[in-house]
């Protein structure tokens, strides 16, 4: 479920009740708590991804195997353009100006 429906539903059961000026005083209010308490419970929940083991072993792979990622991009981008330089023409995906008229 989109955080803006989680957002708006209690916003529009909360105005739908709002008949004066000072409802909306109130309904604004409490809309104003309860997206404090999400966006609480939301950092929360982040901090503790971010403190769990699950992600710490995460970050240590990527960091222990950014170096042979980055070879292997580097060996790929390498046989790539020997392979450009062997084709004659443009690559067959591409038309010709031939095939334009």
């Amino acid at each position: 479920m989109k955080v803006s429906v989680l957002l708006l539903a209690p916003t529009g059961l909360v105005l739908a009740g709002a008949d004066t000026p000072d409802d909306t005083d109130t309904v604004v209010r409490k809309v104003q708590e309860y997206v404090k308490q999400a966006t609480d419970v939301v950092k929360s929940v982040f901090t503790t991804v971010q403190e769990s083991e699950a992600a710490q072993q995460a970050r240590k792979w990527l960091s222990d195997n950014a170096d042979v990622v980055k070879q292997q991009l580097a060996r790929l981008k390498e046989q790539l353009s020997e392979f450009w330089k062997l084709t004659p023409g443009p690559p067959p995906c591409l038309p010709t100006l031939a095939d334009a008229s």
